[in-house]
């Protein structure tokens, strides 16, 4: 550590000492000073310096600056006190900072592409196994059983360390797992009725939800921009509704209990978890494992094993060995894909968050269309971008 103070006269002065004393400068003494803060540029100011720990000033050296040839200046040369060498001062140099940053947004940008990966190739998945095995009750429970078990043996297995959580935690979790259970299987109802590329269109208009449900049960006001990004949301959401070829009033519904259900999720979740310090990996896993319990009982009582069996034969004798693939393939990767995304909120702010939803819907949009080979007229792709577009404004002016 090297600091310039100002020479005055043959002894060394410094304002920062707790107490007044002066140093003959050829003599080596121990003071305790604080961390050197700035020197003053004026020529009159004595310089401050202050340390935390006590300082062994080594050696001496004066000079004077050209510029003015009057104002004589010491250099000293100081170690800590119970150290060997000179204090080592690590600096974040600017190429360091950009380094850091670079990291940063590749970072960001890694759990974007997993993320929007893994969700275009659930929902393949997902609508391979409902043209196939009609019953979106047990294929929503499947998929909520897959990710639990696998959060289990990671806890288990200590590939992932296990949350400490209390009664009070699960209390608060309840009604967003209530919320979870009702949006997951409405989607899925929803994508075993119409087409993918439709169930997403639709769903794009959460926002509009979000805010009615916000401004006329809790009170909350926002300003006239959001207000407005909800004409495109709307308006795209029903343009593409009724240019839809195959539409089903079931199919549209669930799609809209979806949105519903996941607000309510949303508004429970930061209401009740607030405080919490839970990751959102493991937070994900427990809002699985509760989802589980709610719905496993009523995914009998409305299907039911009969059913389930039968459907399971056919599916098999059509499909053959693959179909077991497949449904194994889509439970999994739901659980991933929710995983990543909860994963990427403690990485990025909400307003890169929702920028990130929009992108992967357009990209499940794009894909479903060109792997079903859905038949899109260019009004229904108008209404669909009309939507997205809303949705995209909604998040810059949510912000």
């Amino acid at each position: 550590m090297i600091s310039s103070i100002k020479y005055t006269t043959p002894s060394l002065s410094c304002s920062a000492f707790s107490t007044s004393r002066k140093l003959s400068v050829p003599r080596p003494h121990l003071y305790t000073l604080p961390v050197i803060q700035n020197a003053q540029q004026n020529p009159e100011t004595e310089l401050s310096i202050s340390t935390q720990k006590p300082l062994y000033i080594s050696s001496t050296k004066s000079f004077t600056f050209l510029a003015n040839p009057r104002r004589r200046v010491t250099e000293c040369q100081a170690y800590e006190a119970e150290r060997s060498r000179p204090i080592e001062i690590n600096i974040e140099l600017p190429d360091e900072q950009a380094q850091m940053e670079a990291a940063q947004k590749l970072k960001i940008g890694l759990y974007f592409a997993t993320w929007w990966a893994l969700n275009v190739v659930f929902n393949i998945y997902n609508k391979k196994v409902l043209n196939a095995f009609p019953y979106p009750w047990l294929t929503s429970t499947l998929s909520l059983a897959a990710g639990s078990l696998m959060m289990l043996i990671s806890w288990t297995t200590r590939i992932a360390e296990a949350p400490k959580v209390d009664l009070n935690f699960w209390k608060a979790l309840l009604p967003v797992a209530v919320a979870h259970t009702i949006g997951h299987v409405a989607a899925t109802v929803s994508m075993s009725k119409v087409a993918v590329s439709f169930t997403h269109i639709i769903k794009s208009g959460e926002p509009a939800f979000s805010v009615l449900v916000s401004r006329l049960l809790l009170g909350e006001a926002f300003p006239l921009p959001v207000y407005m990004s909800l004409i495109p949301i709307i308006g795209g959401c029903a343009l593409a509704a009724v240019t839809e070829l195959n539409f089903n009033m079931t199919g549209f519904m669930g799609a809209m209990v979806s949105n519903l259900a996941f607000v309510f999720r949303n508004i429970f979740s930061k209401k009740g978890m607030k405080g919490m310090s839970v990751s959102g990996m493991n937070y994900y896993a427990c809002l699985s494992m509760m989802s589980l319990l709610i719905l496993t009982p009523f995914a009998i009582a409305v299907e039911g094993p009969k059913m389930w069996a039968a459907g399971w034969q056919t599916a098999v004798s059509q499909i053959g060995p693959n179909f077991v693939w497949w449904v194994v393939a889509q439970s999994v990767f739901y659980h991933l894909y929710n995983q990543v995304s909860y994963m990427s909120l403690d990485q990025i702010s909400p307003l890169t968050f929702s920028v990130g939803n929009t992108m992967k819907r357009i990209s499940v949009i794009v894909s479903s269309i060109l792997i079903f080979h859905t038949p899109v007229q260019p009004v229904n792709a108008l209404g669909a971008a009309i939507a997205i577009l809303g949705t995209f404004l909604y998040s810059q002016a949510k912000q």
